[in-house]
């Protein structure tokens, strides 16, 4: 044990600071950006109200929180739609502490996209710039805005670490598009913007890449260019309106099919009458003995393979209704180029 020794010594004094000099080029620029563009980021929390099974009475308790962006001056904040969905209803905290109950405007499962509206009376916050997203390139420095794990406004920083991405959603959506980052995105930080060096919103953070939950370096977001699509629609019509073959196909049977027969692509179960694929000449799997004998597989739009039902809405989606697409078919052990007008689809 040791023992305790009384020393006489001075009184002490506080060391002297060092002065620390201007902070660097690149320190100065990343607290710029957020100076500038944390007021046009938003927290929200969710609740949902539950009946009671004994005594039937409806109670509200919280269900989740994420975070959003300031779209316009009409008051449109953006999330992600899984943010959001189940919800009976959700609240908009400003980053001066304001609150405000939302309205939902619109959402597209399918993009994981929803459009909220706050009416704030006095001051409201600024609407932030908006990029695009087709002219990234792997490497440019990314910043990240959102509220992990509840921790408000937290910013964190890193690269575009890659382009053109797919991700499947939990309801077995394909998201296409996406933008890859090493900037660490956690739970929270969905519904957040992925800004570049010039503090434009480029991206919508939106899910992560990890065993554990937490971030491991593989982020992603929802490119600007979606996103200024779907939005625009969800705000006018309050839906989107998807671009559509007028076919019938299945997940399931889809993958039977391509490892049965060793073909990858999707089968056309059926053509809606009239449909834009009946008008092309796409022709439908038949049904003999009991047994699927197919008809046409797509297998590419425009030059880009498919593989799934999910893959093959996904490429549609570059589209809009009423355009003309090219698509590889193969038919009879030949593929075959069909040009078919797009329908639309809610």
């Amino acid at each position: 044990m040791l023992a305790a020794v009384v020393v006489t010594a001075p009184s002490a004094l506080a060391r002297p600071v060092t002065p620390r000099g201007p902070l660097a080029a690149d320190e100065q620029r990343t607290i710029d950006i957020f100076e500038k563009s944390k007021r046009s980021v938003v927290y929200i929390s969710t609740s949902e109200r539950v009946r009671d099974l004994w005594s039937r009475n409806v109670r509200t308790i919280p269900r989740g929180t994420g975070s959003g962006i300031i779209w316009d001056g009409a008051g449109h904040v953006i999330t992600n739609y899984h943010v959001i969905a189940g919800a009976s209803a959700a609240t908009v905290r400003l980053n001066d502490g304001r609150d405000y109950p939302a309205t939902l405007v619109g959402a597209s499962q399918f993009h994981d996209i929803a459009v909220l509206a706050i009416r704030v009376p006095s001051n409201p916050p600024p609407a932030l710039p908006l990029g695009t997203s087709h002219d990234l390139r792997v490497g440019q420095r990314v910043y990240a805005i959102g509220n992990p794990f509840g921790l408000d406004w937290t910013l964190t920083t890193g690269i575009v670490s890659a382009l053109d991405r797919s991700i499947d959603d939990d309801n077995g959506n394909t998201i296409e598009h996406l933008i890859q980052t090493d900037a660490a995105i956690n739970p929270g930080n969905s519904g957040g913007p992925l800004l570049d060096s010039a503090g434009r919103l480029i991206g919508m953070d939106t899910a992560i890449f990890s065993p554990s939950g937490a971030s491991a370096g593989i982020g992603f977001a929802i490119p600007a260019d979606t996103i200024n699509r779907v939005v625009t629609a969800l705000i006018e019509h309050g839906h989107y309106t998807r671009p559509a073959l007028g076919i019938e196909m299945d997940a399931d049977l889809n993958d039977l099919l391509s490892s049965r027969l060793g073909v990858a692509g999707v089968f056309v179960l059926r053509v809606a009458p009239r449909g834009p694929a009946a008008e092309a000449g796409l022709h439908a799997a038949k049904l003999e003995r009991g047994s699927i004998v197919p008809g046409d597989v797509i297998v590419s739009v425009d030059g880009k393979p498919v593989t799934s039902p999910s893959r093959l809405q996904a490429r549609l989606d570059d589209f809009n209704p009423g355009e003309r697409v090219r698509l590889g078919v193969l038919r009879d052990g030949k593929e075959i180029a069909v040009t078919v007008t797009l329908g639309a689809s809610r």
